[in-house]
């Protein structure tokens, strides 16, 4: 049987899509939503020429590289103005507030207290880029206060309190945009286009990756000399806040704790937190509908940088409910990883990784339907840092969904949790968004991990995590 599609005429469809004009007008009817375009505006919209007061929680390397630096090259465009600085460490806050005030005649104010900046009501937006474990905490408070956020990827350490984030979103009608601002890349926009056109018809499978080699290790950053005890708020006493966990009060001061957070378990995920997130982000967000997972599973080792109790080579494969299956790959010792693609039962596409390009062929069976495509020097491209937070004011202010919103920020957040779940505990983690429960291939459910349950279990599978550095 012919594969074929007849027009009324005879003429095979892709002919006829040609006499039409466009494929696009073939495809009109089709209602697939794209992130950050065609959502209906909140009620909660400032004014298009209002000036965002924002504040800052977190200017440690990408809190202020990023966001305090980047923002204020960019304040006059955006229409900003940078009011607070907030970190742990006294040093950094200074620093934060020393650079705001001798580049602009912005009024800021430093803090080593986060609420000091949350009870402010000239404040409008918060940027958070804390370590994990205190994003939840930080931008529920912020939000029940009014202000809008954005914070760093992963959203949060933990599914339930990644719960906890997205029930605050919807109550409050806050903006939220994570910080996965490859997601704002102009080849994911693109593919999300293509998608909704119907040119790839049933998604099959996504690939792609995120490698890095450190013959140092990564997140081995150099500790610092100011960095001591009196000036970094370690723990939480007399009433101010600390940097460390609640439940981890017993343990005393540790720099390498401090700067290399990122190899320890109760902070992070390792690399399923920081690099697994900028690739899941844009290729959910180019399916242009995103999906809970219904199961993932996930392998990590740790062979070559024992210095730590995250894994140093991951692989994530998640199937959605769709029949579409993700895989994602990410390494800390080794840089070749997998191209970026997107497979449809139509059509294939092929994205770069710096966001400026992408090429779509059609599937044999269908090459008389569809034409092959190919675009280049798509915008943003690169570092799109400034363009994410760029999409994220202008959606304050217009009331749509910032690209890296909420509604996908969970569904991402959520294949994280259960790369973990499964990776750690040695199954299969099946989920299921309506209970919001976990369960393995028997039906049986699994605890997702949380802060109790990250003391009770392992505290970190290769030993207890106060022997972990130094």
């Amino acid at each position: 049987m012919s594969t074929k599609k007849q027009s009324p005429s005879g003429d095979n469809r892709r002919q006829f899509l040609k006499k039409s004009g466009t494929a696009a007008a073939a495809v009109a009817t089709l209602k697939v939503p794209v992130y950050g375009t065609g959502q209906a505006p909140s009620a909660n919209v400032k004014g298009a020429n209002e000036k965002i007061v924002v504040g800052y929680v977190g200017v440690g390397g990408r809190g202020f590289g990023a966001h305090v630096r980047q923002m204020r090259q960019n304040a006059e465009a955006n229409n900003i103005a940078q009011a607070a600085v907030c970190d742990v460490s006294s040093h950094r806050a200074n620093n934060a507030k020393d650079f705001v005030s001798k580049n602009s005649d912005d009024k800021v104010e430093a803090y080593t207290d986060y609420r000091k900046v949350i009870e402010r009501k000239d404040i409008d937006a918060v940027v958070c880029a804390t370590v994990d474990h205190w994003h939840t905490r930080i931008c529920v408070e912020a939000m029940e206060s009014g202000k809008d956020i954005y914070v760093e990827k992963p959203m949060t350490r933990y599914l339930g309190e990644a719960f906890d984030f997205y029930d605050a979103v919807k109550r409050t009608k806050r903006k939220v945009q994570v910080g996965s601002q490859i997601t704002s890349c102009g080849n994911f926009a693109k593919a999300a286009e293509l998608i909704a056109q119907g040119k790839m018809g049933p998604l099959v499978l996504a690939q792609g990756s995120y490698m890095r080699n450190n013959p140092k290790g990564e997140w081995n950053y150099r500790l610092q000399d100011w960095a001591t005890k009196g000036d970094i708020q370690w723990t939480t006493q007399g009433g101010k806040i600390g940097w460390l966990r609640e439940d981890m009060k017993q343990m005393g001061f540790n720099p390498d704790h401090y700067f290399r957070w990122r190899k320890y378990l109760p902070y992070c995920a390792g690399l399923l937190g920081d690099l697994v997130p900028h690739r899941l982000f844009p290729l959910m967000r180019a399916t242009g509908k995103a999906e809970f997972p219904s199961r993932v599973v996930c392998l990590g080792t740790r062979k070559i940088t024992p210095d730590r109790d995250v894994s140093d080579n991951t692989q994530v494969l998640a199937e959605f409910p769709s029949g579409m299956t993700l895989i994602v790959t990410s390494s800390s010792v080794n840089e070749q990883g997998l191209n970026e693609t997107i497979r449809g039962q139509y059509g294939t596409m092929y994205l770069s990784t710096n966001g400026s390009s992408l090429e779509y062929k059609p599937e044999r069976p269908f090459a008389e339907e569809f034409d092959p495509e190919s675009y280049t020097n798509l915008e943003p491209s690169g570092n799109t840092t400034p363009q994410h937070h760029k999409n994220w004011l202008d959606c304050i202010r217009s009331g749509e969904e910032p690209v890296a919103g909420i509604d996908l920020a969970m569904k991402v957040q959520a294949v994280i949790s259960l790369a973990e779940v499964a990776d750690r505990r040695g199954t299969m983690a099946h989920f299921d968004p309506k209970t919001r429960k976990i369960t393995d291939g028997s039906g049986r459910e699994i605890k997702a991990y949380d802060y109790e349950e990250e003391a009770k279990i392992d505290n970190g599978p290769y030993g207890p995590i106060k022997e972990i550095g130094g």
